[in-house]
C-alpha cells in the first residue's frame, strides 16, 4: 500500500518539529530566567523562542527546495529585528544584557541546521548551548574565584594542545625515527592535562580541606612535590607524622591509576600485563595509610599545602626535552644493549620521572620491547622514583616519617617485581592466570 505522505515530506516534517523542539527548549531555559526578578523585564520567552526555532526549520526548508540564499536573508531580517527590539527593550527598561539576543539567533540557526539534515548535531548543540546559559551563577563565581595564574595555565593548556599540536609533523625523526614531533608533544598535553586536573582538584577541595584528601588531589600533580612538602611539615615539633604519612602514600597509591590511565591512551595492549602488579603495589602502598590513618593523633587536622602551577610554558618544555631525551636513549639502548640497556635506563631515569620512561617504553612496546620487559621497566622506574622519594622523607622530614612511607613504598615495589619472577619460574602461577595476564605471551 502506498504511503500517504511523501517521504521527503515525512524528513521536512520532522525537522519543523525538531526545530520547534530547539526553540522551545531555549524558550524554556529563558523562561524560567525573566522569573527572577532582577531579569523579569527581561526581553524572550517559550513563545518568542519556539517560533524562533520554527521559523530557522521552515528557512532550512525552502532554502533546501530552491537557493540557499533564502536562509541567508531569513537570517539577515531575523538578526535585524530581534537587534530593534533590543535596543528599544534596553532603551525602555536600561537591561543591556546581549545573551537573550545572541540565544535567539542560535535557536534560528540551529533550527535552519536540523532542517538541512543536521539533527542529532543540531540537538546536542542546543542542549550544550542550553546547560550554559542555565549554568551562569556557577560560571561566574567559578570566573570570580580564577586568579592571574589559574587564567594563564588554561590558555597556555590551550595553546600546546589546539595551536601547537596540530601543527607538528606526525613522522619519525634523529636516530631510527625515534622522534615523532607529533606523538612527543602529545604526550607532552596529555601529562600537563593530568597535572591541570588535578591542580584544581586542590584549588576546589580548598587549602584546608584536610591532610588526607589534599594528598589524595596532590598526587595527580606532583606525588614527589606533595611528598617534599609534607616531609617539611614534618619537621615541625607538634607535627602528626601519622597523618602526613597518611598525605604520602596516598599521593603516592594515585600514581598506579594514574599510569594505567597514560598507558591505556598510548598502549592500551599494556594495560593487561601491568593489572596484576600494579594492583599488587596499589594495596601494599595504600593499606598501611589506613593503619596510619587510625593511629594519628585526636587533634590532627588541616595543613595548607601549596601546589605549584604544573601548566607554565617553561615546564612543559622541560617535560618535553626530558621525554625527547628518555625516548631516545631508550630506542639506542634497546638497538645496542637490548633489553637490559631498556631497563638499565628504566631504572635511572625513574628517579627524575616515572611518566617520561612510561610513555617511552609503552611506545616501544611491539615490536622493540616485549609485555613482559615493558611492564618490569615501569616497575623498575616506580621503585626507583619510590627509593628516591623515601630519601626525601628521610633528609627533608625525619626518620620515623621515613619509616613510616619507606616500608609501604618500598614493600610494594618488591611485591610487584617479586610477582613478576614468579611469573619467569615454571609452574608458580596457575595456567590460566598466566596465560590472562599476559595474553599474547611474554
Amino acid at each position: 500500500m502506498d504511503t500517504l505522505i511523501p517521504a521527503a515530506q515525512q524528513q521536512a516534517t520532522i525537522s519543523l518539529a525538531l526545530a520547534l523542539a530547539i526553540g522551545l527548549l531555549f524558550g524554556l531555559e529563558r523562561g524560567w530566567h525573566r522569573q527572577q526578578p532582577e531579569y523579569a523585564s527581561g526581553p524572550g520567552g517559550v513563545r518568542t523562542f519556539g517560533l524562533l526555532g520554527l521559523l530557522g526549520g521552515v528557512a532550512g526548508v525552502l532554502a533546501s527546495e530552491t537557493t540557499p540564499g533564502v536562509l541567508g536573508w531569513a537570517f539577515a531580517g531575523v538578526a535585524a529585528a530581534s537587534i530593534a527590539g533590543y535596543l528599544l527593550k534596553a532603551r525602555e527598561t536600561g537591561h543591556t544584557g546581549i545573551t537573550t539576543l545572541i540565544a535567539g539567533l542560535l535557536a534560528f540557526a540551529l533550527g535552519a541546521l536540523a532542517a538541512l539534515g543536521h539533527r542529532t548535531t543540531a540537538a546536542s548543540a542546543t542542549v550544550v548551548a542550553t546547560l550554559l546559559l542555565g549554568l551562569k551563577p556557577q560560571l561566574q563565581a567559578w570566573v570570580g574565584k580564577l586568579d592571574e595564574t589559574e587564567l594563564q595555565a588554561t590558555l597556555q593548556l590551550l595553546l600546546i594542545s589546539v595551536v601547537l599540536l596540530p601543527i607538528l609533523p606526525d613522522r619519525g625523526f634523529g636516530p631510527a625515527a625515534a622522534l615523532n614531533p607529533y606523538e612527543l608533544w602529545w604526550m607532552v598535553v596529555l601529562i600537563a592535562a593530568i597535572s591541570y586536573v588535578g591542580y584544581f582538584a586542590v584549588r576546589i577541595a580548598g587549602a584546608h580541606a584536610g591532610i588526607p584528601l589534599t594528598g589524595l588531589l596532590a598526587g595527580l600533580a606532583s606525588s614527589t612535590a606533595l611528598t617534599l612538602q609534607m616531609s617539611r611539615l614534618a619537621q615541625r615539633p607538634d607535627a602528626d607524622r601519622n597523618l602526613l604519612g597518611v598525605a604520602i602514600l596516598l599521593a603516592n597509591a594515585t600514581l598506579f591509576p594514574r599510569i594505567l590511565i597514560i598507558v591505556g591512551l598510548v598502549q592500551p595492549a599494556l594495560l593487561r600485563p601491568l593489572s596484576l602488579p600494579f594492583g599488587l603495589m596499589f594495596l601494599v602502598t595504600a593499606l598501611p595509610s589506613l593503619l596510619l590513618w587510625l593511629r594519628r593523633a585526636p587533634a590532627g587536622g588541616a595543613a595548607p599545602v601549596h601546589t605549584q602551577n604544573p601548566l607554565a610554558l617553561g615546564s612543559a618544555l622541560r617535560f618535553g626535552l626530558l621525554l625527547a631525551a628518555v625516548m631516545l636513549l631508550s630506542r639506542l639502548a634497546a638497538d645496542r644493549f637490548g633489553d637490559a640497556g631498556v631497563l638499565a635506563l628504566a631504572g635511572i631515569s625513574g628517579i627524575v620521572d616515572v611518566n617520561a620512561i612510561t610513555l617511552s617504553v609503552a611506545r616501544m612496546h611491539q615490536p622493540q620491547v616485549s609485555a613482559f620487559i615493558a611492564t618490569l621497566a615501569i616497575v623498575l622506574a616506580i621503585a626507583s622514583n619510590s627509593l628516591f622519594k623515601t630519601g626525601i622523607a628521610w633528609w627533608v622530614g625525619t626518620g620515623g616519617l621515613a619509616l613510616r612511607v619507606g616500608l609501604p613504598l618500598l614493600g610494594g615495589c618488591a611485591a610487584g617485581l617479586g610477582l613478576l619472577w614468579l611469573a619467569t619460574q615454571p609452574a608458580t602461577l596457575p595456567e590460566p592466570i598466566l596465560e590472562w595476564w599476559w595474553k599474547n605471551g611474554r
